[in-house]
């Protein structure tokens, strides 16, 4: 039995012992396979590169198209002769931009679309007619109105600039000059002579009179009037809504509302003076036509 065991322990001894010798020894086995391999590879010779074969000369009047350049340059010898050209057109596009802004503050526009406005409120009807009615009628008017001045706008500054027989600055100046003058002549003289004084500018003449005193003298002016106008419309209207009130007092009718007794007798008022045409023309009248 104990010579089983010893043999056996003997066995498991001799393969331990082994194992440690092939951990120890194949590290080193394999480095020196490595660098055996490495050693070959270096000795070993290198095909020579094939020579590359010459280019065909290109045939006489032929020519080679050169590649496309693209031109990242800024400036230039242009670059003085387009600054000019770069301003123009910075200020047409600030100009269609506040087109609407020049139209409702430069011209009678002002005036009629608040006096029309002041009139829907009064009757008491505020969504007939519409916004978009209100605004064209508006525009209708102006344009009649600021007709004489549009054309001697286009007469004095945009014919002979297109002819080449002004400069910008000298048309902008022939072009402003018409509109100012109508600007002054529907101006008071009470906002005018405020707005000058914040300017610093002194006492001045009419025609010297700076634009950017002009202009808001005489937006000012159109509100004022505007309100002026929409006061007497608003009185007849009143004097109906005191009477319709009193005599529904009168009777009792304390639930009834006044609103809808008045509107239809205001809205009959106002077809049978004709009222539209009353208030168009006193609009027309103040503007001198």
């Amino acid at each position: 039995m104990s010579r089983r065991i010893r043999s056996a322990s003997f066995r498991v001894a001799s393969l331990l012992a082994a194992a440690f010798f092939f951990a120890l020894v194949a590290p080193s086995i394999a480095q020196t396979a490595g660098s055996a391999r490495s050693a070959a590879s270096t000795s070993a010779p290198v095909a020579p590169t094939p020579p590359t074969p010459p280019t065909a000369p290109s045939p006489l009047g032929a020519s080679t198209p050169a590649p496309p350049m693209v031109n990242l340059q800024i400036g230039g010898s242009g670059e003085g002769q387009n600054f000019s050209a770069a301003i123009q057109i910075v200020f047409v596009m600030t100009l269609l931009t506040l087109a609407p802004s020049l139209v409702m503050l430069m011209t009678s526009f002002t005036r009629i679309v608040i006096v029309l406005a002041f009139i829907r409120t009064a009757l008491g009807v505020p969504s007939a007619p519409a916004n978009q009615i209100l605004i064209g009628i508006a525009l209708i008017l102006t344009f009649f109105i600021m007709s004489p001045v549009a054309d001697r706008i286009y007469n004095d500054a945009i014919v002979p600039y297109q002819a080449g027989q002004i400069d910008s600055n000298t048309a902008l100046d022939r072009g402003r000059q018409p509109l100012k003058k109508f600007m002054l002549s529907h101006v008071r003289p009470t906002e005018l002579d405020f707005f000058v004084g914040l300017s610093g500018a002194g006492p001045t003449a009419p025609g010297d009179l700076p634009f950017s005193s002009v202009l808001p003298a005489f937006v000012v002016s159109e509100l004022r009037t505007a309100f002026q106008m929409g006061f007497l419309i608003f009185i007849p209207f009143m004097v109906i809504d005191f009477l319709v009130g009193s005599v529904l007092m009168a009777m009792g009718m304390m639930m009834m509302p006044p609103t809808m007794v008045s509107m239809p007798l205001k809205l009959l008022l106002f077809v049978l003076v004709d009222g539209w045409l009353l208030v168009i023309r006193s609009l027309l009248q103040s503007f001198g036509l």
